[in-house]
Parts: C-alpha cells; structure tokens; sequence
C-alpha cells in the first residue's frame, strides 16, 4: 500500500533530517520534491496546491526557525497537514434509532456488492444485527452474489425479483422490523453519475429508504477519476461518507488524499483485501502514517487483538521462554499471522520497515512452502523433530512436493531458532543473527596468533 509515494518521502525526509539548519531555499527545494511526489501519486492538483501552501507557511515561519531540529519539525508539519487533509479523525457510522438505514451507492464494477457484504461482516463482527438487501435488479448475477456472501457470513439476505427497487426496500426495511434486526444495508445498482434515469431512480430509493447513511464505494485504482465520480454523486445525491475499496492494490494512494479534500465527504472504511474481512475503518492519522514510511502499529495490535487467542498466545510464549516451542505450536501461530492478512503488508505496518522489505525478498508462497512442509508431518514429528530420519525426510518431502535438502534446510533453521530462544530466555544475550540465517560464522577477535596457528604456519 502507497509503496511508490512512501518511498518518495522516505528519501525526501531523510535528506531534511540530516541538515543542521534550514534556509528558505532548503525548505523550497524539499517542498518541490514533494509536489512531485503528490502529483505522481495521482494527487488532485489542487489538493496538492492548497497542501504545500499550509505546509510552505509554517515551514518558513518561527515553529521551525527556532526548532533544535529543523528537519524534524518540517516532518512534523508535512504529517500534520496530509492528515488535516484526509480529515483530521475517524468519522463513525451515525447513531440512529434501529433500523440503522445505509445505502451503499457506486459505478457497476468498483467493487460494491463485496464491499456491502464486507460491511454487514464488520458490524457484525461489533455486535450489531444487520439484513442485507439486494436492490440491484440490473445486473444478472447481483442478487445470488449476495445471497452467497450472505450465507459465508452467516447475514440474512432481503431480495423481491419482481419489484422494483424502491418497493423492495419497503418491503426490506418492514421485514428488519419484524425479525427485530438494528441494521439495513441496502446494496443498489451501479450506475453512472451522468447517466440521468439511474439517477433518478437512485434518488426514488433515497426517499423511501430515508437513509442514515449514505456510503458511496470509490475504487482507488482509478485515480483521479475516483474524485470525479464522488463529486458526481455527491451533486446528485445527499452522500454521507466514502468507502475507498482496493487500497492494497492501489501503489499510487492519489485517490485517498484527494477525495476527502475535493468533496469535504469523510473516507469512514477502506477496503484492504479480496477477503470477506478486509473491511476496516479508516483513521486518517493511521493512514497519514502509512503514507510517509511511519508504520501503522495501532492497527496491526488491532488485527492481533481479533486474529491470536490470547490465552494461546500466553501459552506459546511461555513454551519459547522455556525452549520447549515446537513446530506444532509454530504451525498454530503461523496460521493466526496468515489471517492478518498478506506478511508484507503486516510487516509494512511497523515503523521503519520500509528500508527492511527492499532488501528482505519476502513472498507469503515461500512461508505456504513452509506450512506445506509442516503439514506434511505427523503430530510425533511437529512434536519431536528429532525423530525425523533419512526415510521420514523422504515421505516428508514427497507429500510436500519438496526436496529431502529443504526439509534439512527447515530443521537446521527451526533447531537454530529454538536454541536462540532459550540463550534469550537463559539472559545470555542475542545469538549471532547471520549464522542462524545461513550466514557466515562470525570472524574471530582480531589479535596476535596462537602458538598452534604459528606452528601451522611454519609447517
């Protein structure tokens, strides 16, 4: 998410840190480098205009001049402003009498019909009760999209095939009454905003509907286009929010920063992955902090929070204290930290991991290869890898569809990780990193020879 233009700022950041003093022209020229950054994240041009010029006149102004770090204020600035920008805080669903009415709006294609499936499992997921409600007549394979999304996350699905949409949604909103559910997301039919009768017919359901809330589903692959058809359904409809769907496809990030400023309409969810689950409310803080390299450690306990038994987790840590961690447990543990989503996007979400992940070539079908191997075990193996030998490597490797040697290569490492964590837990201090990767061993202490070295040599 946002590589490109985290990237950018990564490097800008770093030269401005490395500076003792700031004149104007330095400020100047680290602005400049910033504008194109924006720009080349497919930025609004004018977000970017109005942006560095709140950030040119504070960054020229007293709060850095008389700063001990110059270049760490004008950071400061430049992060304070891109989250004025994306609207300042997390902007809730509206509290509201049950039903809860929302009215999930969008162009045919942009990812709607997943994304009100992924809402009604979200709010689930907080302990409301929702219906989902198939208003979209138009498209063939609407409806039983949603009645399989529905059956997956266990959400009864509202459709009449034979009314039209705004009957249909009378007949929803008196049927959530009945079964005495808090929450109605209706998912509409994709139209154009410059195609009249949609339109029309969308505002004809607006007014039966009476919604709370109205989400229109951006998708931010589109770019600058994104801002465009907000602002076209903003000027037909009365819209309450924004839900922006592919951000972890989306390497630019232009359409994030702009559609908040260009339709003063706050971004409430973001969708982060194919999943059911990858639905998540959007923090412009968070999200300011993922754009410019900073991490994103408040999500990634959130995700932990929801994904890793906590007593499970205790027990696991209490098993590597005492050096008695297996591959059983890791195996547990692996498939909690596979249901947080893709390991590149959890690991960007710590500070600084930015510079790690250029150099560390990490591929979730390296550490698929890994469970596959695992897999292949039988419990007593996961258990006691001492008790692998030669023919058990070579069933191991056969169901796994790997070589004898990757099987060696995964005991050496899992015997060097084990052996780590009791030398961490004993309090000896941490082991030689490279030697456990498969690294060379460490260089002796430079100093005069032994008397065996000098007799080596002379032989």
């Amino acid at each position: 998410m946002f590589e490109s233009i985290s990237e950018r700022f990564e490097g800008i950041f770093g030269r401005l840190r490395s500076r003792g003093r700031l004149s104007e022209a330095d400020v100047d020229a680290a602005l400049r480098e910033v504008r194109l950054a924006l720009l080349e994240a497919d930025v609004n041009v004018g977000v970017v205009r109005e942006f560095l010029e709140r950030v040119r006149i504070r960054a020229v102004g007293s709060e850095v001049h008389q700063s001990l770090s110059p270049g760490q204020q004008v950071v400061k600035i430049v992060h304070e402003e891109l989250i004025a920008t994306l609207g300042q805080a997390n902007a809730p669903l509206r509290s509201a009498s049950p039903p809860l009415t929302i009215l999930v709006v969008g162009l045919q294609g942009s990812g709607k019909t997943t994304t009100a499936a992924k809402l009604a499992r979200h709010l689930k997921s907080n302990g409301r009760r929702p219906l989902l409600v198939a208003a979209d007549l138009q498209r063939p394979a609407a409806i039983e999209q949603l009645q399989t999304l529905g059956e997956r996350i266990d959400v009864p699905v509202f459709t009449e095939r034979t009314s039209r949409p705004p009957r249909l949604v009378r007949s929803a909103l008196k049927e959530a009454t009945r079964l005495s559910l808090d929450t109605v997301i209706i998912d509409t039919a994709g139209r154009l905003q410059i195609d009249r009768d949609l339109m029309r017919e969308l505002a004809d359901i607006s007014k039966e509907a009476k919604p709370h809330e109205t989400l229109l589903v951006v998708d931010a692959m589109t770019g600058q286009e994104a801002v465009n058809v907000a602002q076209g359904f903003k000027d037909q409809v009365p819209l309450t929010g924004l839900i922006l769907t592919k951000l972890d496809g989306d390497a630019r990030g232009g359409a994030a920063i702009s559609a908040r400023a260009v339709t003063g309409v706050p971004i409430k969810f973001a969708g982060v992955g194919e999943g059911i689950d990858g639905l998540e409310a959007f923090h412009p803080e968070r999200m300011a902090d993922r754009i410019l390299g900073m991490g994103d450690v408040l999500t990634l306990i959130e995700k932990a929070e929801q994904n890793f038994d906590q007593a499970e987790a205790e027990k696991a840590a209490t098993k590597m204290q005492k050096g008695q961690f297996t591959l059983e447990d890791f195996l547990e543990q692996f498939q909690a930290l596979k249901r947080m989503g893709s390991l590149k996007d959890v690991l960007a979400m710590l500070p600084g991991a930015g510079s790690l992940l250029k150099q560390v070539n990490i591929e979730d079908r390296d550490l698929a290869r890994v469970e596959g191997i695992i897999r292949s075990m039988t419990p007593e193996e996961r258990r006691n890898p001492k008790l692998i030998s030669g023919s058990r490597k070579r069933r191991i490797a056969a169901g796994s569809g790997r070589t004898p040697t990757d099987i060696n290569q995964l005991l050496k490492q899992f015997g060097d990780a084990q052996r780590m964590m009791k030398m961490v837990a004993g309090g000896k201090g941490m082991p030689n990193l490279g030697a456990i990767a498969g690294g060379r061993p460490p260089r002796p202490p430079v100093g005069r020879p032994t008397k065996a070295k000098k007799k080596s040599k002379r032989r």
